[in-house]
């Protein structure tokens, strides 16, 4: 078959169209959001979001929830963004949010003691 024949070109399409969605998913999967939390010490949290790429996400909405649905603290991040609370007594999560199917959510379980740095 040639190039020039009805079925080349779609065959041609065909694989144009599938290299440009290969290449807008993987753009997509680039500006997924990230975000973590730490405890800074027993009554202090510390969270950081951003996005899969590297970028940072200042002034991006990060929440402090209770379990009951509580929003304890509407928060936004930082021009380093990071977000630094004090810890709930009641049992939260925090909700990472920059938009519509764009969310992460950090259970308190899953908060660990600040990482030392490594030298």
């Amino acid at each position: 078959m040639r190039i020039g024949d009805a079925g080349g070109s779609a065959v041609v399409r065909q694989w144009l169209v599938a290299g440009l969605l290969a290449m807008l998913g993987s753009g997509a999967l680039a500006h997924e959001p990230i975000a973590k939390c730490e405890l800074v010490d027993e009554a202090t949290v510390r969270c950081r979001g951003g996005y899969g790429h590297g970028e940072g996400a200042p002034d991006a909405i990060m929440d402090v929830i209770g379990h009951d649905g509580t929003v304890l603290l509407a928060g936004k991040l930082g021009e380093d963004s990071t977000l630094t609370f004090k810890r709930p007594e009641q049992p939260f999560y925090v909700l990472f949010d920059v938009g519509p199917g764009h969310q992460v959510v950090i259970e308190q379980e899953e908060i660990s003691p600040l990482q030392a740095r490594r030298r």
